[in-house]
């Protein structure tokens, strides 16, 4: 794993979206497939090779890269990237990093719907942080700058159907 990558991670190891479990909220949704479906979480480059060999992980490649399925519970140190830094996401404004609210995550997250104020301020600097962080790797920068198109293009989709946005 590369050093911004490794950074990253430990940027958001202990520290979560409320200063309490917020899988206490709802039921852990964001651990759990709906029934007849995988779901999973989006591997950053390089922490592939962390889950290959995992009992009770599969990876997956999609058209929109490699995702982990996990058991439903882990530890908190075996967390990838994007389940640390849930329900938000760091992304490229203006040349700076900003933690924003992931789209993706308002079906399943009821911190995403209420939106970055319902969350610990603390929590949106370390996404920020460890975006800032991400940037320094050319292949971490290229996966922030996909996500953040991707976060882009959803926006877009939900203002031309007329949906709010947070």
């Amino acid at each position: 794993m590369d050093d911004a990558l490794f950074s990253a991670r430990e940027k958001l190891k202990d520290i979560t979206p409320l200063k309490r479990d917020c899988g206490r909220v709802c039921g852990s949704r964001c651990c759990r497939s709906c029934e007849g479906e995988e779901t999973g979480m989006l591997l950053f480059p390089g922490e592939e090779k962390l889950y290959r060999e995992k009992e009770n992980w599969k990876i997956l490649d999609t058209a929109g890269g490699k995702i982990v399925i996990c058991p439903g519970t882990c530890d908190r140190d075996e967390r990838p990237l994007a389940c640390r830094i849930f329900p938000l996401l760091p992304v490229i404004r203006k040349d700076c990093i900003r933690a924003v609210v992931d789209l993706r995550a308002r079906a399943v997250c009821p911190l995403a719907r209420q939106g970055i104020r319902a969350m610990d301020p603390a929590f949106a600097d370390a996404v920020r942080e460890a975006g800032e962080i991400l940037m320094a790797d050319e292949a971490q920068r290229r996966m922030v700058e996909m996500l953040t198109a991707q976060q882009d293009e959803l926006r877009q989709l939900r203002e031309k159907l007329g949906g709010s946005h947070v």
